[in-house]
C-alpha cells in the first residue's frame, strides 16, 4: 500500500540528514494500561514504567512516551506516610476513584521520539487501530479540547529559512484552521491562537529581513507566550535561551531545533479523520516555504487581503488561498 503521507521537497538538513518530526497525540476513551498494552503490541516494543501513569515504550525507532496528562494526578500520593493515618486508610480506595474520573476527562497523551520523516506512516496506522479501539477525540464531550502537536524540525536554521516558514504559516492560518474544522471545545482554549496582529503586519512586510536576534526580539515582543497555534518559544529556547529568558520565564519549555505546530485537534473517533489529514496540510505549508516564487506572490496577496477595501469586506481569505493553492496544485 502505498504510503498516505505526503513528504515534502526538502527531507535533509542542511547537514544532510534526514528530517525528523516529534508527534504528541492526545485522546481518551481508553484507560491507561489498555493504552499503553495495545501502543506496546502496535508499535512492536517494550513498556517500561517510569513514574506513576508514566511509561516509555522502546521500538526500533526510539522511545515512545504515554503519559496521563495531568502533573497533579500523577504526583498525588496518599499513601505518603506524612499523610495522617486516618487519610492513608482510605488512599487506595480513594485512589482507584480518582484514577477513574481521571482517565474519563484527562486526556492520555502519546509523545512520540523525533522520527524520521518517511517513518511518519507508523504514526498513521497507529492513529487508525487506536480508532478502531475506541480511542476518543475532541468531539466526543464539550471538556475534551484534544490536540495532535507536531514538533518538525526545521531544514536549517538560517533567519532567511525562519521568515519563509513564519511569513507560510501566517498567510496559512486561517486555511489551515479551517481545514482542519476545529472542534468548538478547543476555540474555546489558548492553544490556537494566531500571533498578534501587529506583528504579522510587520513580518509579513516586503523588506522585512531580520538578523536572528533581531527576528527572535520581534516575535517575542508581541508574542511572549508558548499558547499559539505555532509556538516558537522551544526554537528559541534552543537558538538563544538568554535572549528568550528576557521575555518569558517558564519551566515547561523545552529546547529543541524545531517549530511547535499546536493548532490541529485530536480528531481520532471521527472516521473520515487520519494523522494524514493534518500531516499532509502540514506539508503544503513546507512546500510553499521551500518556493521563494509561489510564497512572495501569496503574500503578497495576504497583504492585499488586510487592507480595508469593498473587495475585502465581500471576499473571504480562506476561499481566496484555497483556489490559489489549487490552481498551483499544492492540493
Amino acid at each position: 500500500m502505498s504510503s498516505r503521507c505526503k513528504m515534502p521537497d526538502i527531507m535533509k538538513t542542511d547537514e544532510g540528514k534526514e528530517r525528523r518530526v516529534g508527534v504528541e497525540i492526545e485522546l481518551s476513551g481508553l484507560g491507561y494500561e489498555d493504552l499503553v498494552s495495545l501502543c506496546s503490541k502496535l508499535l512492536g516494543g517494550q513498556a517500561r514504567p517510569v513514574a506513576r501513569y508514566v511509561c516509555e515504550i522502546d521500538t526500533d525507532i526510539g522511545a515512545f512516551g504515554i503519559e496521563l496528562d495531568s502533573d497533579p494526578i500523577k504526583d498525588l500520593n496518599l499513601n505518603d506516610q506524612r499523610l495522617p493515618e486516618s487519610v492513608r486508610g482510605i488512599g487506595g480506595q480513594a485512589m482507584n476513584v480518582i484514577d477513574a474520573a481521571a482517565e474519563k476527562i484527562v486526556p492520555l497523551e502519546i509523545v512520540s521520539p523525533p522520527l524520521p520523516f518517511s517513518e511518519l506512516e507508523r504514526i498513521e496506522t497507529l492513529c487508525d487501530e487506536l480508532h478502531k479501539a475506541g480511542a476518543l477525540g475532541s468531539r466526543e464531550a464539550l471538556y475534551f479540547a484534544f490536540g495532535l502537536q507536531l514538533n518538525p524540525e526545521l531544514p536549517d536554521l538560517r533567519p532567511s529559512t525562519l521568515v519563509r516558514y513564519l511569513q507560510a504559516f501566517a498567510t496559512l492560518y486561517e486555511w489551515l484552521k479551517a481545514r482542519h474544522q476545529i472542534d468548538f471545545s478547543r476555540k474555546l482554549t489558548t492553544y490556537v491562537e494566531p500571533w498578534n496582529s501587529t506583528y504579522v503586519d510587520l513580518m509579513i512586510s516586503e523588506d522585512y529581513a531580520p538578523g536572528m536576534d533581531q527576528l527572535i526580539k520581534d516575535y517575542l515582543h508581541f508574542n511572549p507566550t508558548r499558547n499559539k497555534a505555532l509556538d516558537l518559544l522551544p526554537l528559541f529556547a534552543h537558538l538563544n535561551s538568554g535572549l528568550l529568558g528576557r521575555y518569558v520565564n517558564d519551566e515547561r519549555i523545552k529546547s529543541r531545533p524545531t517549530l511547535h505546530y499546536r493548532l490541529p485537534d485530536c480528531d481520532i473517533d471521527n472516521p473520515l479523520w487520519h494523522f494524514s489529514t493534518v500531516w499532509n496540510d502540514w506539508v503544503v505549508l513546507e512546500q510553499l516555504a521551500s518556493n521563494a516564487t509561489d510564497l512572495s506572490a501569496l503574500v503578497s496577496r495576504f497583504r492585499d487581503s488586510r487592507k480595508l477595501s469593498f473587495h475585502n469586506l465581500t471576499h473571504s481569505w480562506v476561499d481566496t488561498c484555497d483556489q490559489w493553492l489549487r490552481s498551483r496544485n499544492y492540493v
